[in-house]
């Protein structure tokens, strides 16, 4: 891991992602970029100022208060921070991230986590869950007040699928730094009779490729996959974790039913780190 890019609105959960990824940028020895996308247009209509600033002008004004907001909420003088900063003008925020990430070869972009209802919001169209679409990169979403002191426990959804073992060995990548356990788990119906035979399976390929010691299988039966999880994340005191974006199918696009949606009043309090099989 060379490079994490955090995406930055200045908010209160933005505070929380800031400080999380620099923790975890010097535990990795990465360089840390924090960016800022705006629209110097909607600035201006922001502002009811029919006169647009100059381009450069408005990217040192947020140049500035990208600095003083690093310099706000992380300790030490800004100077002596492994961090970089960049004030972007696109009309697009994912836009603008994503061109970032693709000029840096980004390991990872963290954002913060809005709204009571955190996977609603990431079902119906914020720029996390936009991010999680097209990133090139795994997108790591951070709770408000979440804090990174260590990681032990790391929860990995898994349908049993060729793109699981690609994003578990990209994970193994945090793991290994903390010497962190990855629970691996398959939420499967209680009808479901094949699930622990197909784990016995996935957990031979994986373990050919992937040689990390720290791995553990389970299958856990239920036909409610959101409640279930969240029991599971709370019993194991998991850290954080892990999903793979899937394009039609599988745990991700089950748990953000429409009709799931409507249950939950509770927000996750671990971050979540999402890779798309698009990228694997």
């Amino acid at each position: 891991m060379k490079t994490i890019i955090h995406a930055t609105d200045f908010s209160d959960n933005a505070i929380s992602a800031l400080k999380y990824a620099y923790a975890l940028s010097k535990k990795t020895k990465s360089v840390l970029w924090v960016v800022h996308i705006f629209n110097n247009a909607t600035l201006a209509s922001t502002l009811n100022d029919p006169i647009l600033l100059p381009i450069e002008e408005s990217i040192q004004q947020k140049n500035a208060k990208l600095k003083e907001f690093c310099k706000s909420h992380l300790e030490g003088e800004f100077d002596s921070l492994n961090i970089k900063i960049e004030a972007i003008e696109d009309s697009s925020v994912v836009t603008g991230i994503i061109s970032k990430a693709d000029e840096l070869y980004a390991s990872m972009i963290v954002t913060g986590m809005k709204g009571k209802r955190v996977f609603k919001e990431l079902l119906i169209g914020s720029t996390t869950r936009k991010l999680i679409e097209k990133a090139p990169c795994p997108i790591l979403a951070i709770p408000l007040n979440a804090t990174l002191d260590t990681i032990k426990t790391i929860v990995y959804t898994t349908d049993f699928e060729e793109e699981d073992i690609s994003a578990i060995f990209r994970l193994t990548e945090i793991a290994k730094i903390y010497n962190a356990t990855i629970k691996i788990i398959h939420v499967s119906s209680k009808k479901d009779v094949d699930s622990q035979q197909e784990m016995e399976w996935f957990k031979e390929i994986l373990t050919q490729k992937v040689t990390y010691k720290n791995l553990e299988f389970e299958v856990v039966f239920s036909d409610d996959t959101y409640t279930t999880l969240l029991q599971y994340l709370d019993v194991v005191k998991a850290d954080l974790l892990a999903m793979l974006e899937r394009d039609k199918k599988g745990l991700f696009k089950k748990i953000f039913h429409k009709d799931l949606v409507k249950k939950m009043e509770s927000k996750i309090q671990i971050p979540l780190i999402s890779f798309n099989e698009i990228n694997y």
